[in-house]
């Protein structure tokens, strides 16, 4: 695990401790060619530079957030924000359904708008994968 990426679990308290470590460990093998790094200031997954996933501990829980959530088609996410992001927050490790997780994973992977450039587009996204 990367030094930035540890001191951020070992930042959080036992309870998301748990489940960060549960969403990392499925998010590297799922997605073992993705560049991962602390990015305003939580662990984001990036394929060619487009961030991909990430998690952020929240006042009440730990949420994991797909940049391109919303057009996946699958149950369990809840759209987040004005773009194409999507949710699910956990309040314990048990609610993490690997299965769920991993389809999202692949999903992810072949479903990607550019965020990466969307500052140059002046807030349009456009579709990549």
């Amino acid at each position: 695990m990367e030094k930035e990426i540890q001191a951020y679990h070992r930042s959080l308290p036992p309870a998301d401790f748990e489940i960060c470590n549960v969403l990392y460990e499925v998010i590297c093998k799922n997605l073992p060619k993705a560049e991962r790094k602390i990015w305003h200031a939580h662990p984001v997954w990036f394929l060619d530079g487009n961030p991909i996933v990430g998690y952020s501990k929240l006042k009440t829980c730990t949420r994991l957030l797909f940049w391109s959530g919303q057009s996946f088609g699958a149950e369990g996410l809840t759209p987040e924000g004005s773009f194409k992001a999507a949710e699910v927050r956990y309040t314990d490790v048990t609610q993490i359904k690997k299965k769920d997780l991993k389809l999202w994973l692949t999903k992810a992977k072949n479903i990607q708008w550019d965020y990466k450039n969307i500052v140059k587009r002046k807030g349009v996204l456009e579709r990549i994968k």
